[in-house]
């Protein structure tokens, strides 16, 4: 009898310990999902690679990123507005580039489960418009920005986001949840306040979001500085940097808008741990 009783607490000891564990919150980020946030076409290469490929027709990839943390749900980039899923025909120019929006953002996001309020923090690379359209859906939500982003003035001289959105300017890295798992990393030159974001995931290891740091892979390797880059000398201190993480991290690049890169990525509702 006393072994038998022996026993069963030992199995039911094992059984609180075994649910314990499986209702321990967990750390860090756990998933990250890629979003279809736009698509574009240019009827000129050469506007991202100064000499190389003129004239030559290029499609681009728009991604934003979705990460779940144990803190809660983080947003990278917002990509073109959504109201240009209702254009069939897009929105821009070839000579430049043509836009078009297969799937809006908020639909993605509802085929999760997640609403807009749900977004607790975000962050956007920097702030042209495909990669900005979408801010005003996360009014709640804390933005992480350079601070030197946020003071750049439209041409107008009017700000580009809302004042009352709430916001953190930073003046540099930042890591958001102070664990490791998501790190801003300020990388000027694109702009003067543009960031990357190095995600470290469990299984699938360190991922450099690049933003627009670096805009092909043929780009990355040659070290290529568009012609509208803001200032090329920190554009090449970046690219060093990022370089410096990937090596020391053994991590990925993912590039925001190779499409050839992007194609051979999983989306939504599929994801990374």
């Amino acid at each position: 009898m006393k072994i038998r009783v022996s026993l069963t607490l030992a199995m039911l000891t094992a059984l609180l310990v075994t649910g314990a564990r499986a209702q321990t919150p967990g750390k860090g980020v756990d998933k990250l999902y890629i979003l279809n946030c736009g698509e574009g076409h240019s009827g000129d290469e050469s506007r991202w690679s100064p000499g190389v490929n003129v004239g030559v027709p290029r499609d681009v990839s728009d991604n934003c990123y979705l990460i779940h943390h144990a803190s809660g749900w983080f947003l990278w980039d917002t990509g073109i507005v959504d109201s240009i899923a209702d254009k069939p025909e897009g929105s821009g120019d070839v000579a430049t580039i043509l836009w078009k929006r297969p799937k809006k953002l908020s639909a993605q996001l509802a085929e999760l489960g997640v609403k807009p309020d749900d977004v607790k923090a975000m962050a956007v690379s920097h702030t042209h418009p495909d990669h900005v359209g979408n801010v005003d859906m996360f009014p709640n939500a804390m933005l992480y920005v350079q601070k030197a982003e946020y003071d750049w003035p439209l041409p107008l001289g009017l700000g580009r986001f809302k004042p009352e959105h709430p916001v953190t300017k930073l003046e540099g890295d930042r890591d958001i949840f102070g664990d490791g798992s998501l790190t801003l990393i300020s990388t000027p030159g694109h702009t003067p306040g543009h960031q990357s974001l190095l995600v470290r995931l469990p299984k699938t290891g360190a991922i450099l979001l690049s933003g627009d740091a670096v805009h092909f892979r043929a780009n990355w390797e040659a070290r290529r500085i568009p012609a509208g880059n803001v200032d090329k000398d920190q554009t090449v201190a970046s690219m060093k940097k990022m370089a410096d993480i990937l090596e020391k991290e053994h991590g990925q690049l993912w590039i925001n808008h190779d499409k050839e890169q992007s194609s051979t990525l999983k989306y939504s509702p599929a994801f990374y741990e």
